[in-house]
């Protein structure tokens, strides 16, 4: 995150002459540092901004470079905005338009024409903002100083977004085999995902990481071990009669992690039905890289792991592979159960994980091993990617995770209890409306603001049900945006 930046520009005209663009750069240069102060991100003042082809030539400088996120835009004084047309129209990269001034209160009694000339946001963003909008240039907007953390806050939500974005566009996925079979929703266009996200999604054998994980070396393995008796709880039986089984889920997360690491991959998939010589469905070694940050999902799906590494990338905190899994319908406390077979990240742990070895009733491999906990309780959000044929479809839920209502000593998973918004039977209708996914990712440092700005610079469909959602009216904005979107592309 340290090697990221955003560019701030500053646009202004020569109007009003040199001493006036003096005042304009010195002032410019305290809104960036103001602004420095309350982002988790470097920001990087430019030279004021006053014709077209200084614009342009910026705006290319910043589309080429990898570590430059975003670029933030305030019109200082009035700048014409047509010399803004050609440097909007080539921008590629994440932009937020700042509507701010330099200063907060007005000096009432001293007031006068040059304060005024020089002071022209207010009219000045309102310029820039027609032409981002005649343009349709994706942006996100933030009104306000820059002193108010409010301010910074939202920024910062924007920023979190573009990381994302920035993550995603350059995002190489391993598949270790196809997807699970007759399963729709897994499924994908990975042409169009390239196109529109920029993520590289390949399918290797899986023996071929089988070769990777035949050569891990035992010294290697007695490293790993040292680790996993340092940060977990581990069952006894692991220690002793079934050490070996420990060992193998150790090689595996040694021969998955150099396999990643040799292709650049920073996402992969595995399915149940598509093992070749792995001894053991990947479990522990799963969980312990969606910890370090890689994308993961089950049965092929390439889509949620790409969404995993992408939030992942956005913002530290938990963030895991989830899926629905089954309900408490009791009435008026409805919850929902949210696990998988094995593969649910320690990042959203409540307490130390636990490394226990159970059967496994598909694969038809060994008994697999795994960390086991119950998540984290506090707001949270799941959110899916779907193929809807003609574009991708992002479907969110704000949800509450929950404690168990009881202890779970026969459920040899990792899980999560939570409650969504607004209520169990709007929330889950509205998802089954939409076409929402049954695999998800749940996180907790990302909300639906962040959600929203990457579905903005995206230019991809995000449904949020939240505490506001009304099933009719959703209903409607699922046909609304099936217009829309299918208008948008063109023909």
């Amino acid at each position: 995150m340290s090697e990221h930046e955003v560019w701030f520009l500053t646009g202004s005209q020569g109007l009003y002459g040199p001493e006036t663009l003096d005042q304009v750069a010195s002032q410019s240069r305290d809104i960036s540092d103001k602004l420095q102060a309350g982002l988790d991100v470097k920001v990087v003042w430019k030279p004021v901004l006053t014709d077209s082809s200084a614009i342009l030539s910026l705006v290319n400088e910043a589309n080429s470079r990898a570590d430059v996120i975003g670029v933030i835009a305030w019109m200082h004084t009035f700048s014409p905005a047509k010399m803004w047309i050609s440097g909007l129209d080539a921008l590629r990269t994440p932009l937020l338009h700042l509507h701010t001034q330099a200063n907060v209160d007005l000096p009432w009694a001293t007031i006068d024409m040059d304060f005024m000339n020089l002071n022209q946001a207010a009219h000045g963003d309102r310029e820039f903002g027609y032409i981002e909008a005649r343009l349709g240039v994706a942006r996100k907007t933030v009104a306000g100083h820059v002193s108010d953390p409010r301010v910074a806050a939202r920024v910062n939500t924007w920023v979190r977004a573009a990381r994302g974005y920035a993550a995603m566009r350059s995002l190489r996925l391993a598949r270790f085999g196809d997807n699970m079979r007759d399963v729709a929703v897994t499924e994908g266009d990975k042409v169009e995902a390239q196109l529109r996200f920029g993520v590289s999604v390949n399918t290797y054998g899986v023996n071929d990481l089988v070769a990777v994980v035949d050569q891990v070396l035992d010294a290697e393995i007695d490293k790993v071990i040292g680790e996993y008796e340092d940060q977990y709880e581990i069952d006894p039986v692991l220690k002793g009669e079934r050490n070996e089984s420990l060992r193998y889920a150790a090689r595996i997360e040694l021969g998955l992690r150099g396999f990643l690491e040799a292709g650049g991959f920073k996402a992969f998939t595995t399915n149940f039905e598509d093992l070749g010589g792995l001894r053991q469905l990947p479990g522990l070694a799963v969980q312990r890289l969606m910890a370090d940050g890689y994308g993961f999902g089950g049965e092929g799906d390439w889509k949620t792991s790409v969404l995993l590494h992408t939030l992942k990338s956005m913002a530290p905190g938990g963030t895991s592979f989830m899926e629905d899994y089954t309900y408490d319908l009791t009435p008026g406390n409805e919850r929902i159960l949210g696990a998988h077979m094995l593969e649910v990240c320690p990042s959203i742990a409540a307490g130390t994980p636990r490394l226990e070895i159970h059967p496994l009733g598909i694969g038809g491999r060994e008994d697999p091993v795994r960390m086991v906990f119950d998540a984290a309780p506090g707001p949270a959000v799941v959110v899916g990617l779907t193929d809807m044929g003609e574009r991708f479809r992002l479907v969110a839920n704000e949800i509450e995770v929950v404690p168990p209502s009881e202890p779970l000593p026969k459920l040899p998973v990792a899980r999560a209890v939570w409650k969504p918004a607004p209520d169990f039977s709007t929330s889950t209708e509205a998802w089954l409306t939409a076409g929402g996914p049954h695999h998800t990712v749940l996180s907790s440092a990302v909300g639906s603001e962040e959600l929203a700005d990457l579905s903005e610079m995206l230019s991809t469909e995000l449904l949020v049900i939240d505490n506001n959602t009304r099933i009719r009216e959703f209903a409607k904005e699922v046909r609304w945006n099936q217009a829309y979107y299918r208008l948008a592309r063109g023909f």
